[in-house]
């Protein structure tokens, strides 16, 4: 996944507190959305390839049969 920076620079003005700047700094992260971005794919999960779902469904396929052969057997209700 490509990552793009986003710079935000905030500079201290002539008579300008630290929660100033702190909240100028906070205001211009979340007008550019950088937050909001990063946080939607904080816990994205990947797509599985077709390779895995096919896989997967045989898997599937196979514990059904499995399944059916010890209903059948009496082993399992």
């Amino acid at each position: 996944m490509p990552t793009s920076k986003i710079i935000i620079e905030v500079t201290k003005n002539k008579n300008e507190n630290n929660i100033n700047i702190v909240r100028r700094f906070s205001r211009k992260m979340k007008e550019s959305g950088t937050l909001r971005k990063v946080r939607s794919i904080r816990y994205k999960q990947r797509t599985p390839s077709a390779l895995t779902l096919k896989q997967s469904a045989l898997r599937r396929i196979g514990k059904a049969k499995e399944r059916e052969v010890l209903r059948k057997l009496g082993k399992i209700k």
